[in-house]
């Protein structure tokens, strides 16, 4: 996540009450109406750099980041910021777009760091995911089928997410899959280029490092907009648990409730079929959110393979 996110504008949110002690575990914020929309440009600062929004700590002129966020109509994560003294603003691209986010509503649950104002931890169409009777695009998967952790081991998958991005809604910066070229980590790997949402982890050197983190502005880069149109799709695997599976040959993390499941489409569905949300506890794994963070012989041997 780049230091500054920057944004259009704000809208007010009236009628706000928690459902619990407000910036508790599990507390949700509820609103009644939104008003005022000012679409003068502000940028949230990711104050202490670590790549999240910190409630408390990131600010957005004139207010804090208050560890709550609002899915929008396009399947955006918009993020509440608080002047301390009851006022809670809203922040999207376009603040007089307000038809994006409902007049009323209630938030996602109450996280005290969350990886972005827009969450996405997904894979690209088509990508290949192992399973025991050969590679399949992760589109096709359904709630049931199996397939192979890098172990070796047959899971089922309890649910595929799905999300359409709409491409004029989101910053760009965040917005813009990450592909790493066939063969960009070495040893051939990924078999195919292989399209990642930002903060989609893969496991290299027994680190879950996030796809944005190992970008080298050649073999690993951001997929360009012009080449996604006005929407794309994108998928992510949930499983019983906390796994690293292969994509494209490549050990690539399985769902972890990092961010709530509101912010994709099926997230009704799922709620209907399964009646409450799980908690999963994540594999234990240093995760690496940013370049800057990388170890200097892993950010060397990247180079490395940019330069072969």
């Amino acid at each position: 996540m780049p230091t500054n996110y920057e944004a259009e504008g704000n809208v007010l949110l009236s009628g706000v009450s928690f459902n619990g002690p407000e910036g508790a575990p599990g507390t949700s914020l509820n609103w009644t109406g939104l008003f005022s929309a000012d679409d003068t440009s502000g940028t949230i600062v990711d104050q202490d750099d670590d790549g999240a929004l910190d409630a408390g700590v990131d600010t957005f002129p004139g207010g804090t980041f208050t560890g709550y966020t609002i899915s929008g109509g396009d399947g955006v994560e918009y993020p509440v910021f608080t002047d301390g003294a009851g006022t809670y603003a809203l922040i999207i691209p376009n603040a007089t777009t307000q038809t994006q986010v409902a007049s009323s509503g209630t938030s996602n649950d109450f996280q005290s760091e969350t990886s972005d104002t827009n969450v996405y931890l997904c894979f690209g169409q088509g990508t290949l995911i192992a399973t025991p009777d050969g590679d399949r695009a992760v589109e096709t998967l359904s709630m049931g089928d199996l397939i192979l952790t890098a172990e070796g081991t047959a899971v089922p998958v309890k649910w595929v997410w799905t999300q359409t991005v709409a491409t004029r809604f989101t910053p760009a910066d965040r917005l813009q899959p990450v592909r790493l070229r066939a063969g960009a980590l070495g040893d051939g790997l990924p078999l195919r280029d292989l399209v990642l949402t930002a903060d989609h982890a893969l496991l290299i050197d027994d680190m879950l490092i996030n796809a944005s983190a190992l970008v080298n502005g050649s073999t690993i880069d951001w997929q360009p907009l012009s080449e996604l149109g006005d929407s794309f799709a994108v998928y992510h695997i949930e499983t019983e648990g906390h796994e690293i599976i292969l994509a494209e040959g490549t050990k690539a993390e399985t769902y972890i409730d990092h961010v709530g499941r509101r912010s994709f489409d099926n997230y009704a569905e799922y709620i209907a079929h399964f009646g409450t949300e799980q908690s999963f506890v994540e594999m234990p794994y240093a995760r690496i959110s940013a370049r800057r963070l990388l170890p200097p012989a892993l950010k060397a041997r990247l180079d490395g393979q940019r330069a072969a």
